[in-house]
């Protein structure tokens, strides 16, 4: 019985066996149309694999949230520089506070660190502090 694609046994194709070593026989006289549902089932695989290893990149590991958390807490401290030296300049700066109340508002990745946690957890209160006491003067003036 020969299984043809992925439906199942189809009907033996006529030839001369060919023994081979454990009693395993193969047919010689394979039609041409049997190699065609052998490479669609090939051709299928692939795709499954491919798709199997775009899900694999999807996932993030501990490593890739921490640099990621470690990236946001640089750029805000970036941000906050940026305000300080607007402010010394006698600037408003509120460029400078759209791009730290932007950087305040993007996703946060959580990292198991305490440490790591603790340092960026004050980075966005200062951040917030800042935001908080531009408001302050917008209202005041």
């Amino acid at each position: 019985m020969k299984i043809t694609g992925p439906y199942g046994p189809g009907p033996t194709t006529p030839g001369r066996p060919v023994r081979a070593a454990g009693g395993f026989s193969v047919s010689q006289g394979a039609s041409p149309g049997a190699a065609a549902p052998v490479q669609a089932s090939i051709s299928t695989a692939g795709v499954s694999d491919v798709s199997a290893l775009m899900a694999l990149q999807g996932v993030e590991s501990a490593t890739e949230r921490r640099r990621r958390a470690v990236r946001r807490g640089r750029g805000l401290l970036d941000r906050l520089d940026e305000l300080k030296l607007a402010l010394l300049a006698g600037e408003s700066g509120e460029a400078s506070l759209e791009r730290l109340s932007r950087s305040l508002r993007e996703e946060r990745p959580e990292d198991p660190d305490r440490t790591l946690s603790s340092l960026l957890d004050q980075i966005d209160l200062r951040a917030a502090v800042e935001l908080a006491k531009a408001e302050v003067r917008r209202r005041a003036a």
